[in-house]
């Protein structure tokens, strides 16, 4: 745990941004063909939040009902929204130089990878995952989901935050990592 720490310190003092980020998709795997389809994202500069990217995307895949289940959003929803090749590069554009914070960043960065290389951009930014580090810093908690762990750390959820929605879950990940740094 002390070797993590020391790690989480020397990062928040050596660079100037971070983005905390969080996607929802039509599925598990981009291999298997499952898209992004909403993006959240929040800018962190010297410790404090200062900006966000959101967008629902339109990717042209159906939404399975257990999926929709889980995040809330439908086909419909998706009709006039912006389609990968608009939202990425202004995602890609804002991520630029940062580090990546994610809730189980595997997932997210895989995500990421397969959209980015369909419009011909890399992703090479390094990633740091809030799942793993609340793994090895709170041991003791009954899982390591991003509301236990949010909950652990603050209390309730404030009433206003919608799960599984990709700008909520990127700013309760800003608000885990801010505060997982401290320590």
């Amino acid at each position: 745990m002390d070797r993590y720490k020391g790690h989480c310190s020397t990062l928040f003092k050596s660079v100037f941004r971070y983005v905390a980020l969080d996607v929802e998709t039509t599925g598990l795997s981009p291999r298997k063909g499952h898209r992004i389809i909403e993006v959240g994202a929040v800018a962190i500069e010297y410790g404090k939040p200062v900006g966000e990217l959101s967008s629902l995307v339109n990717s042209g895949r159906k939404i399975p009902c257990q999926t929709a289940r889980i995040h809330g959003i439908t086909d419909a929803m998706l009709t006039n929204q912006p389609l990968p090749d608009e939202i990425m590069p202004r995602l890609w554009d804002f991520l630029k130089d940062s580090i990546v914070i994610a809730h189980n960043a595997r997932f997210d960065v895989e995500f990421l990878r397969h959209e980015f290389g369909l419009i011909s951009l890399q992703l090479e930014n390094k990633a740091v995952c809030t799942l793993e580090m609340s793994r090895k810093l709170y041991p003791g908690l009954p899982n390591h989901r991003l509301n236990t762990v949010y909950r652990y750390l603050f209390g309730e959820k404030p009433a206003n935050v919608q799960r599984h929605r990709a700008l909520d879950d990127a700013k309760m990940t800003a608000a885990i990592w801010l505060e997982m740094v401290k320590r």
